[in-house]
Protein backbone atom coordinates (compact mmCIF):
# COMPACT_ATOMS: atom_id res chain seq x y z
CA UNK A 1 0.00 0.00 0.00
CA UNK A 2 1.25 3.46 -0.51
CA UNK A 3 2.14 5.56 1.87
CA UNK A 4 -0.13 8.36 0.23
CA UNK A 5 -2.86 5.92 0.63
CA UNK A 6 -1.66 4.73 4.21
CA UNK A 7 -1.75 8.67 5.02
CA UNK A 8 -5.38 9.17 3.50
CA UNK A 9 -7.00 5.81 5.42
CA UNK A 10 -5.29 7.00 8.41
CA UNK A 11 -7.35 10.56 8.34
CA UNK A 12 -10.57 8.81 7.76
CA UNK A 13 -10.63 6.20 10.40
CA UNK A 14 -9.69 9.19 13.11
CA UNK A 15 -12.48 10.62 12.05
CA UNK A 16 -14.60 8.33 12.34
CA UNK A 17 -13.45 6.95 15.85
CA UNK A 18 -15.98 8.28 17.70
CA UNK A 19 -18.32 7.41 15.46
CA UNK A 20 -20.91 4.73 16.48
CA UNK A 21 -22.15 2.76 13.73
CA UNK A 22 -25.52 2.45 12.60
CA UNK A 23 -26.99 -0.90 14.27
CA UNK A 24 -29.81 -0.85 11.96
CA UNK A 25 -30.44 -0.57 8.08
CA UNK A 26 -32.01 2.44 6.84
CA UNK A 27 -35.60 2.37 6.20
CA UNK A 28 -36.88 3.39 3.15
CA UNK A 29 -39.56 5.93 3.07
CA UNK A 30 -42.97 4.89 2.92
CA UNK A 31 -45.25 6.76 0.52
CA UNK A 32 -48.87 6.96 0.40
CA UNK A 33 -50.94 6.06 -2.62
CA UNK A 34 -50.97 8.92 -5.13
CA UNK A 35 -54.38 10.25 -6.14
CA UNK A 36 -55.84 10.23 -9.53
CA UNK A 37 -54.43 14.15 -10.38
CA UNK A 38 -51.24 13.39 -8.33
CA UNK A 39 -50.86 10.24 -10.82
CA UNK A 40 -51.64 11.90 -14.10
CA UNK A 41 -48.93 14.44 -12.74
CA UNK A 42 -46.52 12.13 -12.07
CA UNK A 43 -46.81 10.44 -15.80
CA UNK A 44 -47.03 14.03 -17.17
CA UNK A 45 -43.15 14.62 -15.58
CA UNK A 46 -41.75 11.19 -16.44
CA UNK A 47 -42.62 11.92 -19.89
CA UNK A 48 -41.84 15.64 -20.33
CA UNK A 49 -38.49 14.07 -18.60
CA UNK A 50 -37.64 11.26 -21.00
CA UNK A 51 -38.50 13.65 -24.03
CA UNK A 52 -35.88 15.80 -22.77
CA UNK A 53 -33.51 13.55 -23.13
CA UNK A 54 -33.94 13.07 -26.90
CA UNK A 55 -36.05 10.25 -26.13
CA UNK A 56 -39.23 8.97 -28.48
CA UNK A 57 -41.93 8.86 -26.00
CA UNK A 58 -45.62 7.21 -26.68
CA UNK A 59 -48.76 6.84 -24.98
CA UNK A 60 -50.79 3.85 -25.92
CA UNK A 61 -53.23 1.64 -24.43
CA UNK A 62 -52.69 -2.41 -23.50
CA UNK A 63 -55.13 -3.28 -26.28
CA UNK A 64 -53.37 -1.06 -29.07
CA UNK A 65 -49.92 -2.50 -28.25
CA UNK A 66 -49.84 -5.06 -30.02
CA UNK A 67 -50.94 -2.77 -33.05
CA UNK A 68 -48.68 -0.20 -32.13
CA UNK A 69 -45.57 -2.19 -32.11
CA UNK A 70 -46.28 -3.89 -35.48
CA UNK A 71 -46.09 -0.15 -37.19
CA UNK A 72 -42.95 0.50 -35.61
CA UNK A 73 -40.83 -1.29 -37.88
CA UNK A 74 -40.79 -1.89 -41.53
CA UNK A 75 -41.25 -5.82 -43.16
CA UNK A 76 -37.40 -7.64 -43.17
CA UNK A 77 -35.54 -5.21 -39.80
CA UNK A 78 -34.31 -8.06 -37.61
CA UNK A 79 -35.57 -7.54 -34.17
CA UNK A 80 -34.50 -8.66 -30.94
CA UNK A 81 -36.41 -10.12 -28.27
CA UNK A 82 -35.50 -11.16 -24.65
CA UNK A 83 -37.05 -14.70 -22.74
CA UNK A 84 -40.18 -14.11 -21.40
CA UNK A 85 -41.48 -10.98 -23.74
CA UNK A 86 -45.07 -11.67 -24.08
CA UNK A 87 -46.15 -13.94 -26.74
CA UNK A 88 -48.54 -11.65 -28.52
CA UNK A 89 -45.70 -8.70 -28.32
CA UNK A 90 -43.35 -11.13 -29.92
CA UNK A 91 -46.27 -12.14 -32.82
CA UNK A 92 -46.26 -8.60 -33.79
CA UNK A 93 -42.92 -8.29 -35.04
CA UNK A 94 -41.69 -8.72 -38.41
CA UNK A 95 -40.35 -12.66 -39.23
CA UNK A 96 -37.95 -13.65 -38.02
CA UNK A 97 -37.55 -12.54 -35.09
CA UNK A 98 -34.17 -13.02 -33.12
CA UNK A 99 -34.64 -14.65 -29.79
CA UNK A 100 -31.52 -14.27 -27.32
CA UNK A 101 -30.86 -17.44 -24.90
CA UNK A 102 -28.08 -15.66 -23.79
CA UNK A 103 -25.61 -17.22 -26.37
CA UNK A 104 -25.64 -14.62 -29.28
CA UNK A 105 -22.12 -12.74 -29.22
CA UNK A 106 -21.65 -9.03 -29.62
CA UNK A 107 -21.34 -8.93 -33.72
CA UNK A 108 -24.56 -11.33 -33.72
CA UNK A 109 -26.51 -8.74 -31.41
CA UNK A 110 -24.83 -5.46 -33.35
CA UNK A 111 -26.30 -7.12 -36.57
CA UNK A 112 -29.75 -6.59 -35.34
CA UNK A 113 -31.88 -3.31 -36.15
CA UNK A 114 -33.84 -2.94 -32.41
CA UNK A 115 -34.45 -4.86 -29.44
CA UNK A 116 -37.91 -4.72 -27.48
CA UNK A 117 -37.81 -5.22 -23.73
CA UNK A 118 -39.97 -4.69 -20.94
CA UNK A 119 -38.75 -2.72 -17.85
CA UNK A 120 -38.82 -2.71 -14.13
CA UNK A 121 -39.19 1.14 -13.01
CA UNK A 122 -40.23 4.51 -14.43
CA UNK A 123 -38.83 7.44 -12.40
CA UNK A 124 -40.46 10.23 -13.10
CA UNK A 125 -37.88 12.93 -10.96
CA UNK A 126 -35.18 12.24 -13.22
CA UNK A 127 -36.96 10.53 -16.99
CA UNK A 128 -35.02 7.29 -15.94
CA UNK A 129 -36.61 3.84 -16.66
CA UNK A 130 -34.69 0.64 -14.47
CA UNK A 131 -34.34 -2.89 -15.99
CA UNK A 132 -34.00 -5.25 -13.43
CA UNK A 133 -33.42 -7.90 -16.32
CA UNK A 134 -35.51 -10.66 -15.34
CA UNK A 135 -38.20 -11.98 -17.74
CA UNK A 136 -38.99 -9.31 -20.71
CA UNK A 137 -35.89 -7.72 -20.31
CA UNK A 138 -33.36 -9.82 -21.06
CA UNK A 139 -29.56 -9.95 -20.16
CA UNK A 140 -27.93 -6.22 -20.28
CA UNK A 141 -25.96 -6.48 -23.68
CA UNK A 142 -29.28 -6.64 -25.32
CA UNK A 143 -30.19 -3.19 -23.73
CA UNK A 144 -26.71 -1.81 -24.67
CA UNK A 145 -25.56 -3.18 -28.21
CA UNK A 146 -28.73 -3.00 -30.65
CA UNK A 147 -29.12 0.80 -32.55
CA UNK A 148 -32.50 1.03 -31.38
CA UNK A 149 -34.41 0.23 -27.78
CA UNK A 150 -37.71 -0.03 -27.85
CA UNK A 151 -39.00 0.12 -24.38
CA UNK A 152 -42.55 -1.03 -22.52
CA UNK A 153 -43.39 1.01 -19.44
CA UNK A 154 -46.59 0.18 -17.35
CA UNK A 155 -48.15 3.35 -15.80
CA UNK A 156 -48.02 1.66 -13.08
CA UNK A 157 -44.21 0.96 -13.18
CA UNK A 158 -43.70 4.84 -13.21
CA UNK A 159 -42.85 6.54 -9.72
CA UNK A 160 -42.33 10.21 -7.73
CA UNK A 161 -38.64 9.99 -7.58
CA UNK A 162 -35.49 7.59 -6.90
CA UNK A 163 -36.14 6.74 -3.12
CA UNK A 164 -39.41 5.30 -4.36
CA UNK A 165 -37.69 3.44 -7.15
CA UNK A 166 -35.50 1.86 -5.06
CA UNK A 167 -37.68 0.96 -2.63
CA UNK A 168 -39.71 -0.88 -5.36
CA UNK A 169 -36.39 -2.21 -6.69
CA UNK A 170 -35.28 -3.85 -3.45
CA UNK A 171 -36.81 -7.48 -4.18
CA UNK A 172 -34.42 -7.26 -7.22
CA UNK A 173 -31.38 -6.26 -5.59
CA UNK A 174 -32.14 -8.88 -3.01
CA UNK A 175 -31.53 -11.56 -5.18
CA UNK A 176 -28.89 -10.52 -6.53
CA UNK A 177 -30.39 -9.23 -9.80
CA UNK A 178 -28.12 -6.40 -11.92
CA UNK A 179 -29.78 -3.10 -12.48
CA UNK A 180 -29.59 -1.01 -15.96
CA UNK A 181 -30.83 2.66 -15.79
CA UNK A 182 -31.37 4.44 -18.91
CA UNK A 183 -31.70 7.93 -18.96
CA UNK A 184 -32.53 9.03 -22.76
CA UNK A 185 -30.59 7.66 -25.62
CA UNK A 186 -26.24 6.51 -25.72
CA UNK A 187 -25.00 10.16 -25.66
CA UNK A 188 -21.70 11.79 -25.29
CA UNK A 189 -19.59 14.58 -26.39
CA UNK A 190 -16.06 15.65 -27.57
CA UNK A 191 -14.53 18.61 -25.99
CA UNK A 192 -16.35 21.09 -28.57
CA UNK A 193 -19.31 19.58 -26.81
CA UNK A 194 -20.59 18.45 -29.96
CA UNK A 195 -23.56 15.94 -28.92
CA UNK A 196 -22.77 12.12 -30.73
CA UNK A 197 -25.45 9.80 -30.35
CA UNK A 198 -25.00 5.85 -29.95
CA UNK A 199 -21.27 5.46 -28.74
CA UNK A 200 -22.09 3.63 -25.71
CA UNK A 201 -25.48 2.20 -26.52
CA UNK A 202 -28.32 2.83 -28.68
CA UNK A 203 -28.74 5.59 -30.90
CA UNK A 204 -32.44 5.76 -30.66
CA UNK A 205 -34.81 5.21 -27.19
CA UNK A 206 -38.57 4.64 -28.38
CA UNK A 207 -40.80 4.30 -25.09
CA UNK A 208 -43.85 2.88 -25.19
CA UNK A 209 -45.72 4.20 -22.28
CA UNK A 210 -48.69 1.82 -21.58
CA UNK A 211 -51.70 2.31 -19.54
CA UNK A 212 -53.09 -0.82 -18.54
CA UNK A 213 -51.62 -4.47 -18.05
CA UNK A 214 -49.04 -5.31 -20.95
Amino acid sequence: MSAAREAILGRVRSALADVTPTPEPVVPPVTSALTGAEEAHVLDVFVERVVDYKAVVERVSAADLPAHLEGLFAPGQKVLVPAGLPVELAAALPVPVTEDEGLLGAAELDGCDAVVTLSAVGIAETGTIVLDHTAGQGRRALSLVPDRHVCVVRTDQVVPDVPEAVARLAGAVGAGQPLTWISGPSATSDIELDRVEGVHGPRTLHVLLVDGEA
